[in-house]
């Protein structure tokens, strides 16, 4: 294969392998913001990266990216025509972070950060879980456990529950409980301040009642979605299909602990598997994925 560019591109960095006869070689860039046109801003991206690194003759680009609902490889490759890119192969990044974690085989990747995506591979079709934004979804996300640790926090101050660490924790950052919603109304990087108190919902979660609940439900949305996902692609068998869970969520002990016993519920013997890779070793596989995979079907692909 002739030199090719891999990227995983997410809301907070972008990370680009170039791979040719003189070797590897990886860089890094910035991240997108999912709620503004996508094109324009993977063109800002690449376009130096490319242009840095021209001597490796690089004709291919292969990427995952976070928010890529409906941008298409055809207008990428119409922008970067003039730096010698012949072919685009572009997926949402949850394909890619399949890929990377689990390879060409069937079974589950949940991927919990700020947001949360599950995506399921069976033997001829594939099926999405949420992903659905913090608006309307991300049931289990950092930014759900950071929502819903904010509201219980105020919820003990105005004494309308059983009063809390987390008012204490709120409190913290923001010295005015009382006008907490009126600097998070006008911060543009709410979402991301709202998903960071998940971490204090997390160290609270072993001494307080409240915050307890909390991270175990966000436990059980996670493990709700895996097997839904499961059962779209036919994988609800006797014996426990393969199911990795990746994200900054998953670095809560009493989250994977809880998670893995919700799924034991339905497979005694279960257990997580250990990724293989992660999302831009997937956006590799891509260039390379076969016609008759069930995820195929998910790439736009565009050559000329």
């Amino acid at each position: 294969m002739a030199a090719y560019l891999a990227c995983d591109v997410g809301q907070s960095s972008t990370r680009m392998r170039f791979v040719s006869d003189a070797g590897v070689t990886e860089v890094t860039g910035g991240g997108v913001r999912t709620d503004a046109p996508l094109t324009e801003q993977w063109v800002s991206i690449l376009t130096p990266a490319l242009t840095e690194h021209a001597e490796l003759g690089v004709d291919s680009i292969a990427m995952g990216s976070s928010g890529n609902e409906r941008e298409t490889a055809h207008g990428l490759l119409d922008a970067l025509a003039h730096l010698g890119i012949h072919k685009v192969v572009l997926a949402h990044d949850s394909i890619t972070s399949y890929l990377g974690a689990l390879g060409l085989g069937e079974g589950c990747v949940i991927a919990a950060g700020t947001g949360t995506i599950c995506l399921a591979v069976g033997p001829r079709e594939s099926a999405r879980v949420d992903g659905w934004g913090y608006l309307m979804g991300d049931a289990g996300s950092a930014f759900w456990i950071g929502r819903y640790g904010l509201e219980a926090a105020l919820r003990g101050y105005d004494g309308r529950r059983q009063m809390t660490a987390l008012t204490r924790a709120m409190a913290e950052e923001y010295p005015e409980l009382e006008t907490a919603y009126l600097d998070l109304q006008a911060d543009p990087d709410r979402v991301a301040r709202v998903a960071a108190f998940a971490a204090k919902v997390d160290n609270l979660a072993a001494s307080d009642r409240v915050a307890g609940n909390i991270v175990d439900k966000a436990a059980a949305h996670l493990s709700e979605a895996v097997q839904a996902a499961i059962r779209r692609v036919h994988l609800n068998g006797p014996h426990p299909p393969r199911v990795a869970a990746i994200g900054g969520v998953f670095s809560s002990s009493r989250i994977v602990n809880r998670f893995t016993d919700f799924l034991c519920l339905q497979w005694p013997s279960f257990a997580l598997t250990e990724p293989e890779g992660v999302g831009i070793d997937g956006a590799e596989r891509m260039l390379t994925l076969p016609a008759d995979h069930p995820l195929f079907a998910k790439l736009s692909v565009a050559e000329r």
